[in-house]
């Protein structure tokens, strides 16, 4: 990095003249192109001044709101906010945090007033806010004490019973003050066995962002492999403070490496489920202003890379008591196989550019199958596989029978239907025999595409894209993109708590040929 400037005949420090500039409010954009920086130079330079990673230095606003306009709970799998949110003292500038919506509402679907709500990536305490808000106790822990500093600034703010709106109306409802504390996440040997009701928090990814200026414990300064290992001890220590029958909610994110997806959500799920937790919800959150056009919309399609616009929010349950649950056998269902084009080419205008696919009800089968065919199918022949012959498909156009020997693409229609009886395993199985007939006739850079849903089974969920994704190891192709595709529906408002979200996602997995 560049260490000194000229500015009006001084040498002047870089590092103290874009501190001057964040000051001022002066966008990152701006003093990027101002003083030839980049992003992560300007978060090094911040980070290493302030002791953390925010992208603000102004003072936060003043208070208008405890609470958020027309706030209802979410009843699907798929959770959007197009709005952060800024009720109370809520704010973005702490790099990587959480929209206060997805604290508030697993709060309020999965704790009582008065319950103890653990979080032990504190960040600048967006979770502990909810706490005190809705009347919940709150335990946050971070390894870093300046966002320690910051959350309790944040939580310097007084509660009127008359500003407040709760889901449901509670007379004298308590308020709680947050315990914050410095820690580690990893060894939380001060809070009891079983004590926990609720574990809400937002771990970091990996190294994407850097939260410390490289503080001993801190778990964004690890690669991958080292991060899931640390993120093990975390994972353990949650099954031991929470209590029997207790949620553990989190919030974690894929990464992309040489254009491919490393499957870091599907990998932390392993590492709770292995510590001994259930998979009670598994809720896709959509990110906003993930929109490509112009430059990056082309590349998109030159390139074959789909901008990252989706987390994982997995909710985990401690098990109560044990469940037995009796296998039934499964009547088989012959294959669906077509070697064929779809009449349905370029009926969009666009191509979707983002790895979460919205599309309406009515047109979902025929716009599907367009981003599927026209974004890897190329001169050489593809393969539809039908799993489920009860799924639809776009209809086909006799005419134009292709018997290719070789193939751009495998298009894989395995979505399982919501039957109790269905043998998943037995699916799983199927899914990875019929990549290995076919995989040999796929060209170089070929793409397979696996279109899947999870499944609840005796109130649990079973994450059929995660076990496929564990389930294909082929040393010949790579995971190039993980898809959610969702329906748009008009829903209906509604003010009660259903016992279990909708599952209303659904998973392209893409894989790529290697060279």
């Amino acid at each position: 990095m560049i260490n000194k400037i000229i500015n009006k005949g001084k040498n002047r420090n870089l590092s103290d003249l874009i501190l001057e500039e964040k000051q001022k409010g002066t966008s990152d954009f701006e003093i990027g192109r101002r003083y030839g920086v980049t992003y992560k130079q300007i978060e090094r330079i911040i980070t290493s001044s302030q002791g953390l990673n925010i992208s603000s230095l102004k003072k936060s606003v003043k208070i208008k709101s405890l609470h958020p306009k027309d706030f209802r709970l979410e009843q699907t799998s798929v959770w959007s906010f197009k709005q952060r949110g800024n009720w109370a003292t809520h704010s973005g500038e702490y790099r990587g945090n959480w929209s206060p919506y997805i604290p508030r509402n697993i709060i309020l679907r999965y704790s009582k007033p008065g319950d103890l709500v653990l979080d032990y990536f504190c960040g600048a305490g967006t979770t502990a806010i909810e706490c005190k808000l809705l009347g919940r106790r709150c335990t946050a822990i971070d390894i870093n004490d300046k966002a320690i500093e910051l959350a309790r600034q944040k939580l310097d703010f007084d509660i009127y019973k008359r500003q407040l709106q709760f889901f449901e109306e509670i007379d004298n409802r308590e308020t709680y003050e947050p315990d914050l504390i410095t820690g580690d996440a990893r060894d939380l040997k001060f809070i009891d066995c079983d004590s926990v009701d609720l574990i809400c928090s937002h771990p970091p990814y990996s190294d994407i962002i850097h939260y410390t200026n490289k503080k001993e414990g801190d778990l964004s300064f690890l690669g991958i492999d080292d991060f899931l290992q640390e993120m093990t001890k975390v994972a353990e220590e949650s099954f031991r403070v929470l209590k029997p029958g207790g949620i553990c909610a989190i919030l974690i994110g894929d990464m992309r490496r040489n254009r491919n997806i490393i499957p870091l959500g599907f990998k932390l799920m392993d590492v709770y489920i292995k510590a001994g937790f259930q998979l009670r919800e598994l809720i896709i959150k959509r990110q906003h202003n993930c929109k490509t056009t112009g430059f990056w919309y082309a590349n998109s399609l030159k390139y074959n890379f789909l901008l990252l616009a989706h987390e994982y929010l997995p909710v985990f349950q401690k098990p109560a008591h044990t469940f037995f649950i009796q296998e039934e056998a499964h009547q088989e269902k012959p294959l669906e196989v077509s070697h064929v084009k779809p009449l349905i080419k370029k009926q969009i205008k666009e191509l979707e550019t983002s790895t979460v696919w919205i599309f309406p009800e009515e047109e979902f089968d025929a716009l599907l199958d367009t981003n599927v065919i026209d974004r890897y199918w190329t001169s050489e022949g593809y393969t539809l596989i039908n799993l489920c012959p009860s799924s639809t498909h776009s209809k086909l156009n006799d005419n134009k029978k292709r018997n290719n020997k070789r193939n751009s693409l495998i298009y894989i229609k395995a979505v399982p239907p919501d039957d109790d009886n269905f043998d998943i395993n037995a699916h799983l199985e199927k899914v990875k025999k019929i990549l290995e007939s076919n995989i040999q006739t796929l060209n170089k850079n070929g793409i397979i595409a696996i279109l899947t849903k999870d499944l609840r089974n005796n109130g649990l969920i079973e994450p059929i894209a995660k076990n496929l994704v564990g389930k294909i190891s082929f040393d010949d192709i790579v995971l190039k993109e993980i898809v959610i595709i969702a329906k748009n529906k008009n829903r209906e408002i509604v003010n009660s708590i259903n016992e279990y979200l909708e599952i209303a996602h659904y998973y392209l997995l893409v894989y790529q040929k290697k060279k």
